[in-house]
């Protein structure tokens, strides 16, 4: 039986490729709800011509249903909107796929307390070469670390509206837990004017906004006379896509837990 995927925010980009994974014809996955913010103009649409793939049945509504007929939520919204569906599906004992980024410490916490009722596969990106790029990061990190520069730069599309880019940050997370440190005690947020040298054992970031990019990151190791750079750069949101409904198939029959892509492939 295939199982069925709500998708919140469907008239975004995102939402739009999340529908369109769902959709395909391997995917073992049906779209059973689809939702949009109250007020859209998409209400009451087909979310399949929304998406491009075919008017399906699936009318867009303002928020989840209470019948809750669907055994996965993919969430790559907003923060507020993603805690309240957050808060809706472990009252309804579904699954959560989280891909929102940009909330807070606290915010954090209450996903991380839900994840105790309900499975959660909560990450910053769910490409499968992000996620191989974490597991390069620490070997890099443990040979290079203690003697070279770190540098993150992120690049990505002229709509999104945090920075430095949740991928990024969890790039300097992986990074800082290989030097045994805490990347908040040690990151450097942009620069401007009279900054003085670079002090060691800080990791930098720099985030571009510009025209469609899909998202650009490389973390730079550099120190006297050589430099490594370990980039990734996604040409399409379908490759987010694609692993976000990967996670939802291997979430369905999870326990309560809180997760992420690592676990989701094997790589932890």
């Amino acid at each position: 039986m295939a199982l069925k995927i709500a998708v919140a925010g469907v008239n975004g980009r995102m939402g739009r490729c999340l529908v369109q994974s769902v959709s395909a014809p391997n995917s073992g996955c049906v779209l059973a709800q689809a939702t949009e913010a109250p007020g859209s103009s998409i209400i009451g649409a087909d979310a399949g011509e929304i998406a491009g793939v075919g008017r399906n049945g699936v009318i867009v509504t303002d928020s989840l249903s209470e019948t809750a007929d669907f055994d996965v939520l993919i969430e790559f919204t907003r923060p507020a909107p993603s805690l309240a569906d957050l808060a809706f599906c472990s009252k309804h004992g579904k699954a959560v796929i989280l891909g929102t980024t940009g909330f807070s410490d606290a915010e954090k916490e209450v996903i991380a307390e839900t994840a105790r009722s309900i499975p959660v596969v909560f990450a910053s990106n769910f490409s499968v070469g992000v996620n191989l790029v974490f597991r390069l990061l620490d070997t890099a990190t443990r040979v290079m670390g203690s003697t070279a520069d770190i540098e993150i730069i992120e690049a990505h599309h002229r709509h999104k509206v945090d920075a430095p880019s949740g991928t990024a940050l969890s790039m300097g997370e992986a990074v800082a837990a290989a030097l045994g440190k805490n990347l908040k005690d040690i990151s450097v947020r942009g620069r401007d004017g009279i900054t003085g040298e670079r002090p060691e054992g800080v990791i930098g970031f720099s985030a571009i906004r510009g025209g469609d990019i899909v998202g650009d990151h490389t973390v730079l190791f550099a120190q006297d006379g050589e430099r490594v750079e370990i980039t990734h750069k996604a040409s399409s949101r379908m490759t987010f896509a694609n692993g976000a409904v990967r996670a939802a198939v291997w979430a369905a029959d999870k326990p309560a837990a809180l997760y992420d892509m690592q676990d989701v492939l094997g790589l932890r």
